[in-house]
């Protein structure tokens, strides 16, 4: 297992994991509802900056790996689906939002390594559609995390609201896109 410091970020966004989770578990009397939110917010945005800089600094320094292409996408699934959780138990988001982003994780997670298995990992490689899906998710959820009005009218939560579903959308749309790439592969094979 190769470290480097692409690597060492997306390890650093693994750990922000339980810090954004933990946070609203503090007494209130460490740290106010507001602080809880603004301490959350400001950790998810850290672990989603790190998203796009261990890549960049991953090409730039030529340091890509197998290790690091595995590693990436399973800290954004992870930190995602822990944040959505979080807000899902502070009725922040709904049910059917949760449902539908973790959902297509799992499905395309299983999707990938089925394809892997065939020997046709490639017809399911990252595309764009999926890294849409990750920027529209990675800016939606710190709107919620936050949750209140910045700049004296800019409510968060609506704000949050609007982009989940955004997220939602584009999180179906890439599913539907996977998996339409892979079903030629599985037909051939189940012939």
């Amino acid at each position: 297992m190769p470290f480097n410091l692409p690597i060492a970020l997306t390890w650093l966004r693994v750990a922000a994991i339980p810090l954004v989770v933990a946070v609203f578990y503090l007494p209130n009397s460490w740290l106010t509802p507001f602080d809880k939110n603004l301490t959350a917010t400001v950790i998810f945005i850290f672990a989603a900056v790190t998203d796009w800089l261990d890549g960049f600094l991953a090409r730039k320094m030529k340091q890509e790996s197998a290790f690091g292409q595995f590693l990436d996408p399973v800290a954004d699934k992870l930190i995602v689906a822990a944040a959505l959780l979080v807000l899902l138990n502070m009725d922040r988001v709904q049910v059917w939002v949760a449902l539908i982003i973790i959902g297509r994780e799992i499905t395309i997670s299983a999707l990938r390594e089925w394809m892997a298995l065939l020997g046709a990992g490639k017809s399911v490689a990252v595309h764009m559609v999926g890294k849409l899906k990750t920027t529209a998710q990675l800016v939606a959820i710190p709107f919620l995390l936050l949750n209140d009005t910045i700049f004296g009218w800019l409510n968060c939560a609506q704000v949050g609201t609007w982009l989940i579903w955004i997220a939602s959308f584009l999180t179906l749309w890439s599913m539907f896109y996977y998996m339409k790439k892979a079903l030629p592969q599985i037909v051939e094979k189940a012939k």
